[in-house]
């Protein structure tokens, strides 16, 4: 017998609702307004009952052959590390140092950064391994790391007239998802800044996922 609706955790009921908001907007079963509509509300309720509702008039239904799409498109990418290298070292003084677009994440990472901007982009990143330490090593300096919203950072730094702001906080150490990556940033920071954000949000990556299917069925339609 299935467990009642109320019972079920919100998240998961969430997940699910999504998924099939995605699905029917993709193959033309709702048209983009409703979908935005839709994906709103799903965003913003808090009651299983309700959410249940947002797709109660839809068709279809997700199935592995879109989870599998959804797993390719959506989630941090990984590579074997071992044919790369476990450090990845970047020292930076009175100049700046980035990396973005998709590079390759090692385990850990050394940053020392002396009155320099040192830039870590994670959105499209590469990842060698789940669990990920970031050392800092910042004097007079800024290191901006951003992330997407499936990757959790768990920061434990010393600061010394320093300043780290992190807008991935605001969970217990024991409620991290255990099946997304983390990034573990330590270390000391002296008389500088480093800045933990979310550049683009989850449901802008969803809305870009259904349009890219959208696309792939619209394509296949008319071929």
């Amino acid at each position: 017998m299935p467990v009642p609706i109320n019972d079920r955790p919100v998240e998961s009921v969430r997940e699910e609702v999504i998924d099939q908001l995605i699905l029917n907007y993709s193959h033309g079963e709702i048209s983009a307004d409703a979908f935005e509509r839709r994906l709103d509300k799903a965003y913003s309720l808090s009651e299983p009952e309700q959410l249940q509702a947002l797709a109660a008039d839809l068709p279809l239904q997700s199935d592995p052959r879109y989870h599998s799409e959804k797993q390719a498109r959506m989630q941090p990418k990984f590579t074997a590390s071992e044919q790369h290298p476990d450090t990845l070292n970047i020292t930076s003084i009175l100049s700046s140092d980035q990396r973005t677009g998709e590079w390759i994440v090692p385990k850990h990472i050394h940053l020392n950064n002396y009155f320099s901007g040192i830039e870590l982009d994670f959105r499209n990143a590469i990842f060698t391994h789940p669990e990920v330490t970031i050392e800092v090593n910042c004097i007079f300096g800024s290191d901006e790391i951003i992330v997407p919203e499936n990757i959790d950072v768990i920061t434990n730094t010393t600061n010394i007239l320093g300043q780290v702001s992190n807008n991935r906080a605001g969970l217990s150490s024991n409620t991290y998802n255990t099946q997304r990556p983390k990034l573990y940033i330590q270390g000391k920071v002296i008389l500088g800044s480093v800045d933990i954000s979310v550049k683009k949000t989850m449901q802008e990556k969803v809305r870009q996922f259904a349009d890219s299917l959208k696309s792939l069925f619209d394509e296949k339609g008319s071929s």
